[in-house]
């Protein structure tokens, strides 16, 4: 159960900090979890904004297709890339192989 006193930023960082390594999480999924579906854009935002928080595994998160959209807000040009095949995940062209294998839905893990 998340806080009632956090902001919408500090809820999407909790549920982020929650996914297990070797795992993703779509901005999608996040936003459905905290109770508002229609929030992926935001949580995309929180996640342009967690390089400011050391403990934030932000590669963990992709889009619905499992694509890097985020990478950008790395450093380097490959880092986002290079911590997720470091957890045992596959990238090409930008893009999750076999995406599905390792979503995470906090929905199935984390209590509503």
């Amino acid at each position: 159960m998340l806080p009632k006193d956090l902001n919408f930023f500090e809820h999407v960082y909790e549920v982020v900090r929650k996914i297990p390594y070797g795992r993703v999480c779509s901005y999608g999924l996040i936003a459905r979890y905290l109770g508002s579906p229609q929030s992926a854009r935001m949580v995309g935002w929180a996640m342009n904004a967690s390089h400011l928080k050391d403990d934030i595994p932000a590669h963990r998160v992709v889009n619905r297709l499992g694509l890097l959209t985020g990478k950008q807000h790395f450093e380097g040009t490959n880092l986002m890339q290079q911590l997720l095949e470091n957890e045992g995940i596959e990238i090409k062209e930008n893009q999750i192989v076999n995406f599905d294998k390792f979503l995470w839905d906090p929905s199935d893990h984390l209590p509503v």
